[in-house]
């Protein structure tokens, strides 16, 4: 639903139970080329245009939400726009963000290839989602292109293809680290009946969906330990997560 929707006292208790566990947080900013007036955006054709914002005034209301959310403590936002990412990328060598705020690409964004992961490491990117259903060779060609960690999906929605990568995950680990596994399992995320990132699906329904999320990560880790048991994962808290500081 995005940061927009979250009052400031729920925003910073957010951040303190973040800080207090040494978790990351990536905001996804509210407002987005959805929330707008512009129609071409929901029709089969123009889709295909892509998610960009509209206009300077969407990508000053998105800008204004991610500063409301660093002056909150946050650290860690999802970009799926190429120019507010340039945007947002000088903004940070200016002082106007702080230098450790981190900009995560978004699977929305659409790119697949090494050309594409390049443009999107020199905007700025910290970290980028390729498409989800990249084979193990095209995921290789990108590492061998960028040195920015790659989120890798390896359970995502029907709505997506519907696909479950799990046997799949010590290969990524040993062609695409340094990486992080993105679980997103469910009918859709945000278009069509059963989309999970609304403000109106229950807090109970998240909560067992994060439960469940937790388990199939213990499980990818168990897969992995078992096939690459030289693979290496993080400590708790490493110090280049976007851990928010309230």
């Amino acid at each position: 639903m995005g940061a927009t929707l979250l009052d400031r006292a729920e925003l910073r208790d957010f951040a303190r139970i973040a800080a207090d566990a040494k978790v990351e947080v990536i905001i996804t900013p509210g407002p987005r080329s959805g929330w707008d007036t512009g129609r071409q955006l929901v029709t089969s054709e123009g889709s295909l245009s892509g998610l960009r914002f509209r206009g300077a005034d969407q990508l000053r209301y998105v800008v204004s939400d991610i500063l409301r959310a660093v002056e909150l403590g946050f650290r860690g936002f999802l970009v799926l726009d190429e120019g507010l990412l340039w945007l947002l990328s000088r903004m940070r060598e200016a002082g106007d963000l702080p230098e450790d705020v981190v900009f995560k690409v978004s699977v929305f964004a659409g790119h697949g290839n090494p050309a594409g992961a390049k443009v999107l490491e020199q905007l700025g990117a910290n970290t980028f989602n390729p498409l989800g259903d990249l084979s193990l060779p095209q995921l290789a060609a990108i590492r061998q292109t960028v040195k920015m960690p790659l989120d890798l999906h390896v359970y995502l929605t029907d709505s997506f293809g519907g696909f479950n990568r799990f046997y799949e995950g010590p290969e990524m680990v040993r062609v695409c680290s340094p990486c992080y596994f993105k679980m997103e399992p469910g009918p859709a995320c945000v278009v069509g009946p059963g989309a999970l990132y609304k403000p109106w699906v229950s807090g109970k329904t998240l909560a067992d969906w994060g439960r469940e999320k937790v388990k199939f990560a213990q499980i990818l880790h168990e897969l992995i330990q078992e096939s690459y048991p030289g693979a290496v994962l993080s400590d708790w808290g490493p110090p280049d997560l976007a851990i928010p500081q309230p």
